[in-house]
C-alpha cells in the first residue's frame, strides 16, 4: 500500500468501524454487561475446574477404576461447586448488571440512587420471572410436572439446580435488570419515594426510598407476565426469539469469521476490539459451554478464543512473536520480540500490538485480521467433525497454549494438540508478512547506520 491507499483504509474503517462501535462501548447498557461479565470470570472459572475432576475418565479410561473408588463417591459433595456457580450464573450477572448499572445512572445523572437498591430490585424483578404458569380453567397456575423427562415443581423447572437461574437465563436477568433500574430511577428522579428525615442512618433511609419502586417493579412485572401467560407464552420464551437468532448465528463458520473480523478490525484503528466483542458474546458461549457439558458439540463455547483462536493474545501473535524474538534480521524487530515472548505465552501482547506497532500499520493489518480467522477455522471444523471434544470447562485466559485446550475440553489430549496445530496455522499466515517486514526494517536500519557514518 502506498501512502494515499493506507489513508484510504484507515479513513474507511474510522468512519464505518471506529465511530460506531466506539459510540457502541460508550453505551451505559453495553459497559454494564461488561462489568458483569469481568464480575463473572471467577465463578465461571471455579465451577469449571470442578467438572474436570467429574469427566477426566472419559478422557483417560485407566482412571475409570480408582474415581469409582474415590471421586466418584464424592461426586455430588465437589459438583456443589459447579451448581453454586455455573448453575445460578444468571443471578451474578443480574446482581453485577443492576449494581453497575445504578452506579452509572448514580454517576452520570446526578440522580441519588443506591447501586446496592439497583442490584436487590434487579434481583426482585428477574426472580419474579423464573416460576412457569399456564392458564388451567380460565386460571393461572403455577405449572407441576415429574416425570422420567422434565420435572417442574411449583413452577421451579429443576435440573442439578433451578434451570432458569442458570445460564439460559442470563439475557432475562439483563432485559429485567434493566427495566427494574429504569423504573428505579426514574421514581428517584420524579421524587416517587418515601423520604426520612436526615438524622436517620443512610441505611435504613435508603431501604425506605426502594419501598414503592420495589411495589412499582413487582406489579410492572406481573402485568407483563400476566399478559404474556395468558398469550400461552411468558417473558423467557419471548425474550428468546432474538437472542436465539443471534446464538445460531455466532454458532456458525461464517459468523464467527465475521466476530474474528470485526474484534480485529477494532484493534488495528486502536480500540480494545476484544474486551468490546467478547462482552457481547461472554452469555452466549457460557450458555454454550452448558449446553456441550448435556451432550451437545458447539465449537464457538466456553474459552474457544484464548484456547485455538488467539494464541499469544489478539492477532494470534505467539509464532509470530517467538520468530522476531530469536530470528529477526531488524534490531527492533528482534528487542521487542525479547520484551514480549514470554507475555504472549499467556496470552498478553500489548507489547506486541502497540510496540511493533500493530495499530495504523498496514504492513501487519493483513495477517492481524486471517491469522485468528485461520486458527478459529482450524478449531471450529475439528470440533464439528468431532475430531476433539468441545469446550465444557471455563479456563483462565492467560492459560498457555496446549495446557488451555486440555483443561478446556476436560482433559482431551487431542484439544491440547489442536491448539498447537492452530498456533501453528496462524504463523504461516504471519510469516511471509512479518518477514517482508522485518527486510523492510532492516534496511531502514542499514541506510540509517550508513548514513551514520557517512556523516562521522
Amino acid at each position: 500500500m502506498d501512502n494515499g491507499e493506507n489513508s484510504k483504509f484507515f479513513k474507511f474503517m474510522n468512519a464505518h468501524l471506529m465511530g460506531p462501535m466506539g459510540k457502541l462501548a460508550s453505551f451505559r447498557i453495553v459497559r454494564a454487561v461488561m462489568a458483569a461479565g469481568m464480575a463473572s470470570i471467577p465463578f465461571t472459572i471455579v465451577g469449571s475446574m470442578v467438572l474436570i475432576i467429574s469427566v477426566l475418565p472419559q478422557s483417560f479410561p485407566v482412571l475409570q477404576g480408582f474415581w469409582s473408588v474415590s471421586f466418584d463417591r464424592i461426586n455430588d459433595l465437589y459438583m456443589l461447586a459447579n451448581t453454586a456457580t455455573m448453575g445460578v450464573l444468571a443471578l451474578y450477572f443480574c446482581l453485577v448488571f443492576g449494581y453497575e448499572y445504578t452506579r452509572i445512572q448514580q454517576s452520570e445523572e446526578q440522580v441519588e440512587v443506591s447501586p446496592i437498591n439497583g442490584a436487590l430490585l434487579s434481583l426482585l424483578a428477574f426472580m419474579m420471572c423464573v416460576p412457569e404458569l399456564m392458564m388451567k380453567n380460565g386460571a393461572m397456575k403455577l405449572i407441576n410436572i415429574n416425570n422420567k423427562t422434565q420435572t417442574i415443581l411449583a413452577g421451579w423447572e429443576m435440573n442439578n439446580g433451578v434451570t432458569r437461574i442458570g445460564t439460559t437465563g442470563i439475557f432475562t436477568a439483563i432485559i429485567m435488570s434493566i427495566l427494574a433500574v429504569k423504573i428505579y430511577t426514574a421514581c428517584v428522579k420524579h421524587n416517587i419515594t418515601i423520604k426520612l428525615p436526615a438524622a436517620v442512618p443512610t441505611g435504613v433511609a435508603n431501604a425506605f426510598t426502594a419501598l414503592i419502586p420495589a411495589a412499582l417493579i413487582a406489579f410492572s412485572v406481573m402485568v407483563i407476565t400476566g399478559v404474556l401467560v395468558a398469550l400461552n407464552t411468558d417473558i423467557y420464551k419471548v425474550i428468546a426469539v432474538p437472542f436465539s437468532f443471534v446464538t445460531n448465528l455466532t454458532n456458525t463458520w461464517l459468523g464467527i469469521m465475521v466476530i474474528y473480523f470485526i474484534m480485529h478490525a477494532l484493534w488495528i484503528v486502536g480500540i480494545h476490539g476484544a474486551t468490546i466483542v467478547t462482552s457481547f458474546l461472554t452469555p452466549i458461549v457460557l450458555s454454550n459451554m452448558v449446553a456441550n457439558t448435556k451432550g451437545a458439540n458447539i465449537p464457538f463455547a466456553g474459552e474457544f478464543n484464548n484456547c485455538f483462536v488467539t494464541i499469544g493474545g489478539s492477532g494470534a501473535t505467539l509464532g509470530m512473536c517467538i520468530f522476531i524474538a530469536f530470528f529477526a534480521k531488524s534490531e527492533q524487530l528482534g528487542a521487542i520480540g525479547k520484551a514480549a515472548v514470554v507475555p504472549a505465552l499467556f496470552n498478553i501482547n500489548e507489547p506486541i500490538i502497540f510496540g511493533l506497532p500493530i495499530v495504523y500499520n498496514p504492513y501487519v493489518a493483513v495477517p492481524f485480521f486471517l491469522a485468528p480467522m485461520t486458527s478459529a477455522s482450524v478449531a471450529y471444523f475439528a470440533i464439528k467433525f468431532h475430531m476433539v471434544k468441545p469446550p465444557i470447562v471455563q479456563v483462565p485466559w492467560p492459560t498457555p497454549v496446549g495446557m488451555s485446550g486440555f483443561m478446556g475440553a476436560g482433559g482431551d489430549w487431542r484439544a491440547a494438540v489442536l491448539g498447537i496445530v492452530c498456533a501453528l496455522a496462524a504463523f504461516v499466515i504471519w510469516f511471509p508478512f512479518i518477514k517482508m517486514y522485518d527486510n523492510k526494517l532492516h534496511a531502514d536500519e542499514n541506510a540509517k547506520a550508513a548514513e551514520l557514518a557517512k556523516a562521522a
